[in-house]
């Protein structure tokens, strides 16, 4: 008879391995969409929304649909095991602490994609509402303002993180090597270098226009993932720009793939 904490260790790495790989398909996605943009293949400059819709608009959408719900749930329910049991040992001083409300309020934002899924699903829209709505909202609160700031800074935080992570090759802990060719290792290793650096920049420029959101008092300075892509594609060789980004956010949805294969998920 199997012991209950392996029965429970057998769920958490099903919901991480579905989590992580419903999470890579979203970035391949995005970065598909961009790319196509770029080519004037049709495509867009968006972020999770377009991607979810894009998606449900393919042949038997619906079924994955659902099963990025799912798996989206399951990374959500990952992360919230990674912050409450310390998973991944990050300790309880305030730099543990930090990474580990990290972990919830990637989950959180995880499951409003997912319930975005399930909204779309259901016919009711599948819209969670614009960056910029959602900044108007919080500044319309006592200290919103500030909030959002800081929410502007924690995006800088993770991105310079997601960056430094991509050149120190820190990921590589976390995986288990002993699994890997050398062939497997040497492309995960260059894939993720890309992704996580892609990722990292477009962090930044969120957190840029968060700031700046909340220093001027305007909540339309506001811009998410599809925002800081249509950004990019503003500037002075924006094609060229957009194009190597999206190149890297297909990277980063690959290296979530090679985490849903190789990551340690143990509880």
């Amino acid at each position: 008879m199997d012991h209950p904490s392996g029965n429970i260790q057998r769920l958490v790495t099903i919901a991480a391995r579905c989590g992580y790989t419903a999470k890579g398909m979203i970035y391949i996605t995005i970065g598909w969409l961009s790319m196509m943009a770029v080519l004037g293949m049709g495509g867009s400059n968006g972020g999770s929304s377009e991607a979810i819709g894009e998606l449900a608009s393919q042949p038997f959408g619906g079924v994955l649909i659902t099963l990025l719900a799912i798996g989206l749930f399951g990374y959500t329910a990952w992360r919230l095991v990674q912050a409450i049991f310390d998973a991944e040992q990050k300790g309880r001083d305030w730099k543990g602490i930090l990474t580990r409300l990290g972990y919830v309020l990637s989950g959180l934002i995880y499951a409003g994609i997912a319930i975005n899924c399930v909204e779309l699903l259901l016919h009711s829209g599948g819209s969670s509402g614009s960056t910029s709505s959602h900044t108007r909202e919080v500044m319309s609160h006592p200290g919103g303002i500030v909030a959002i700031f800081l929410v502007g800074l924690g995006f800088l935080g993770v991105g310079l993180r997601q960056i430094w992570r991509g050149w120190h090759h820190s990921y590589e802990k976390n995986w288990h090597l002993n699994e890997m060719t050398r062939t497997q290792r040497l492309i995960a290793a260059n894939v993720s270098r890309v992704g996580l650096t892609a990722r990292g920049i477009v962090f930044m420029i969120i957190a840029l226009f968060l700031c700046l959101s909340a220093i001027h008092t305007n909540p339309d300075n506001a811009r998410g993932l599809g925002g800081a892509l249509r950004a990019v594609a503003e500037q002075p060789f924006g094609p060229w720009l957009l194009g190597l980004v999206s190149i890297g956010l297909m990277a980063y949805g690959c290296y979530c793939l090679v985490n849903a294969r190789f990551r340690n998920v143990n509880a």
